[in-house]
């Protein structure tokens, strides 16, 4: 439980300091240039992340679903697309 109030401590800090300009609307800007562009490294990365927080391998499959990051009939995860 400590690390989940760590996490909010964190947000509640970063939330309070403000970052005038940065992101009025609470949203972040994109970095550059094409940000619809999903690698296949990030989609590997994600699919552990979810795979290491799954209480079950029922779980794993749901979450990743979920999320797109199952590969469809052509082959390739709804996040790609």
């Amino acid at each position: 439980m400590s690390g989940s109030l760590e996490v909010r401590s964190f947000l509640l800090q970063q939330d309070s300091l403000g970052t005038a300009g940065q992101f009025s609307s609470g949203v972040p800007t994109p970095r550059s240039g094409d940000t619809s562009r999903v690698s296949e490294e990030q989609v590997r990365r994600a699919r552990l992340a979810v795979a290491r927080g799954a209480r079950s391998a029922e779980d794993c499959r749901e979450l990743l679903d979920m999320l797109g990051l199952v590969d469809g009939e052509d082959g390739i995860p709804a996040v790609c697309r």
